[in-house]
């Protein structure tokens, strides 16, 4: 079976994780910073981190309007945390000038479960990953208030009697996933080996 050489966006957050994860779930793995390295890859995971400074720095690094290019020509991304909010189409609660790259038609809210203080776990009923529930790690993550008609909802948080029941956590449109939470901490690949496989068949 052919490995995909998929990239993760190495400007700030979680990358080494992300690599590690991708290597474990059948992909080479590669760091992206330049528009060079991104027209190399198959696909791209945007990882967790503080999403403003991921935008500034995407901006530095002249990698907004590649990303876009590529992402509208149907390159596979996957977004985690911060990445989920770079892929969104509007953004609540950030900068005016923060960027975003309109890869999924939703509605996000940055740090919408709380501060650092407030992160938790929770299993989730994860559609396209067979087995036992995904064990979820949330850290100063966003939630998604609003979907276009083309985006499949993935994960909700489940009902517990919180302000968060219910919340989408996981969506897809087309070849582009995103989730609210760190699957690369877990040691769970199942949600890597999800994107590995949509990048394989693209």
């Amino acid at each position: 079976m052919t490995r995909p050489l998929i990239g993760v966006l190495a400007l700030q957050g979680d990358v080494r994780e992300h690599l590690h994860a991708l290597q474990d779930s059948g992909a080479d793995a590669i760091g992206v910073r330049r528009p060079e390295e991104l027209g190399k890859v198959d696909g791209l995971v945007l990882p967790g981190g503080e999403s403003t400074t991921m935008s500034r720095l995407l901006k530095i690094f002249d990698l907004v309007e590649p990303l876009r290019t590529r992402l509208a020509e149907g390159m596979p991304a996957y977004g985690s945390c911060a990445g989920m909010i770079l892929l969104a189409s509007e953004i609540l609660d950030t900068r005016p000038d923060a960027q975003h790259l309109d890869a999924i038609d939703m509605t996000v809210r940055r740090n919408a479960f709380g501060r650092q203080v407030d992160s938790f776990e929770a299993d989730l009923d994860f559609a396209g990953v067979a087995g036992d529930p995904v064990r979820a790690v949330f850290i100063r993550a966003p939630w998604v208030e609003r979907v276009g008609d083309g985006v499949e909802v993935l994960a909700r948080v489940p009902e517990s009697g919180g302000a968060a029941d219910g919340r989408i956590v996981a969506v897809r449109q087309g070849a582009v996933v995103a989730t609210s939470f760190h699957p690369e901490v877990t040691g769970d690949r199942r949600v890597h080996e999800l994107f590995v496989d949509l990048v394989r068949e693209r």
